[in-house]
């Protein structure tokens, strides 16, 4: 069997110029990176801001297991799939962050014969993005301690500041640290730290915002600080907003690359969905509305994170509104919801697939009551028996939801034509999408609705100092809605508990203020903002063969 870096090497490109054109983008509104990928120039998205847009599709899934579900394949296999029956569809996804790249997650471009290619590319340095992401976040870092370093003119308390810096990579060492040591002239001291580049506000603004004049708004209303008077220092006050909106300049502008059906997918921004909201870019998705029929988009990790903050967040600030939601779910992933060991996934076992099916059957409830139709996506493996997959389509049934089974990892679009016709017939109805809380809901009562209508969760609990900065900030903010930082394996904030858990509380350790990016973070249970590396990172494997190709790559 061929490996997914394999059949992405096999696959026929065409030159970029050519996608460009499916799309209607004349060669001169492009900037090539090579000869395939590129970026789509902001006088050509400016053009279309009049345009009718086409229908909007949110692909998810259950909570993820080491079985895997395949959301990203899913996404891109539908999207071939809708163009195989005559729709121009669009895929629209996430960057890969290089943490988990060669920690233990893998890449992000999908697999089989469902993958964005060029796959290499996409899953390393790509167009530079996170690189002008992580400069920008740093230099503000290092305009702090710069302006506190030569007289603090804003009397910036050390003690008080929030901004930590960034990197992309997994590097537990670095998230706690005591910088400015070693004398006067290295600063002042205090402690500190890095969270991962898909964690920063930045990443969250680029990927939130309009254009140029939006995005620096927004990055120079990130609070970085407080004054020794407990007043707010913000990225604008220390003059650092236009530098960084320069640096990311270029990163703003969507990039167009292709299926290994060479149909147009879009790829920007990535924040991760267990520790920030989890959506590419709206700047992304708008254009390939108004550039499609139907866009084919994802939310990360399981739908309790990544679609709750889809629906809670990008849809809420963009005044998007899915047509259909798409629930991707495994026989195998299912079977480990239900208490199977990884080792024993190859044998039949109904009994726990109709266990592990609960947390099915949460999620297609917590979707349809944001109003949305659904359907559920059976990523098929070769193992998968026939009376286990009538156990997760009679699951679903019972739900009212219809649950296809689809094979476009192993056959590409062809794989998934039946559920594109099912995705063009339950967009063809009234959408009826309404949130989950309104904005004036007090911020904490927003954190408890989360945790209690999505995770099933009895009671949530935070430290007094945690109630109150949130009231403290809810005169100011308490319109924006919550970010939750989870844990994306459970329902709960323990990731042993699988299935559809009951009882259980979330702990709120934490919050932060994402002024700029317009939502509050909740940090719950032993959640980090810097993951670490496992104890065999997929680094181990990678490297170049005799011929200098990537070897070990996903």
């Amino acid at each position: 069997m061929k490996t997914d870096i394999e059949i992405a090497r096999a696959a026929t490109k065409l030159p970029i110029a050519r996608i460009a054109e499916r799309l209607g983008i004349g060669s001169e509104e492009i900037l090539p990176y090579g000869h395939d990928k590129a970026k789509i120039s902001r006088d050509f998205i400016d053009g279309l801001r009049h345009r009718p847009e086409g229908k909007l599709v949110l692909v998810t899934a259950i909570n993820p297991t080491p079985a895997g579900e395949g959301k990203t394949t899913t996404t891109v296999g539908l999207g071939d799939a809708l163009n195989r029956i005559g729709q121009r569809a669009t895929v629209c996804i996430r960057e890969a962050s290089l943490g988990p790249n060669f920690g233990m997650k893998g890449g992000a471009a999908g697999g089989g014969h469902a993958q964005v290619i060029p796959m290499e590319d996409m899953n390393l340095h790509f167009t530079g993005d996170f690189h002008a992401i992580t400069s920008a976040h740093n230099l503000l870092a290092a305009m702090i301690d710069n302006h506190v370093h030569w007289g603090n003119a804003l009397d910036i308390d050390p003690r008080r500041i929030t901004w930590r810096r960034v990197m992309d990579m997994n590097d537990r060492a670095l998230r706690d640290l005591v910088l400015g040591l070693g004398g006067t002239a290295n600063g002042v001291p205090r402690e500190s730290g890095f969270d991962i580049t898909v964690a920063s506000e930045v990443m969250a603004i680029l990927c939130l915002a309009d254009d140029l004049a939006d995005l620096q708004d927004r990055l120079g209303r990130i609070i970085v600080a407080q004054t020794r008077a407990g007043q707010p220092v913000t990225a604008r006050d220390l003059q650092a907003d236009g530098a960084m909106t320069v640096l990311l300049r270029d990163a703003l502008q969507p990039n167009l690359v292709q299926t290994l059906e060479n149909n147009p997918a879009l790829v920007h921004g990535g924040p991760f969905a267990n520790i920030a909201h989890g959506c590419n870019s709206v700047l992304a998705t708008r254009t390939a509305l108004r550039l499609s029929d139907f866009v084919v988009t994802e939310a990360g990790f399981g739908a309790d994170l990544g679609a709750e903050k889809f629906l809670g967040i990008k849809c809420r600030k963009a005044g998007l509104s899915p047509a259909a939601v798409v629930l991707v779910a495994t026989v195998r992933a299912l079977k480990m919801n239900g208490g199977v060991a990884r080792a024993d996934l190859g044998s039949e076992n109904v009994t726990a697939v109709r266990a592990g099916a609960a947390n099915l059957t949460r999620h297609i409830r917590n979707l349809q009551g944001y109003g949305l139709p659904v359907v559920v996506a059976i990523n098929h493996f070769a193992t998968d028996t026939a009376a286990e997959i009538a156990a997760v389509q009679d699951a679903a049934e019972a739900e009212g939801v219809r649950a296809i089974l689809c094979r476009h990892w192993a056959k590409g679009g062809a794989g998934a034509e039946d559920l594109a016709r099912e995705v063009l017939r339950l967009s063809a109805q009234p959408s009826d999408f309404r949130p989950l809380y309104p904005d004036e809901m007090p911020l904490w009562e927003k954190i408890e609705t989360i945790c209690t209508r999505i995770y099933g969760a009895a009671r949530v609990e935070a430290p007094p100092a945690v109630r109150a900065r949130l009231d403290a900030w809810q005169a100011d903010y308490g319109h924006l809605p919550v970010c939750m930082a989870k844990t994306p394996y459970s329902f709960s904030a323990d990731p042993t508990l699988h299935g559809a858990p009951t009882g259980f509380t979330i702990p709120v350790r934490e919050v932060r203020l994402a002024a700029g990016a317009g939502f509050v973070v909740a940090i719950c249970g032993d959640i980090m903002t810097m993951p670490g590396l496992p104890r065999e990172p997929a680094a181990n494997r990678i490297g170049l063969d005799s011929h200098g190709r990537i070897e070990g790559l996903f």
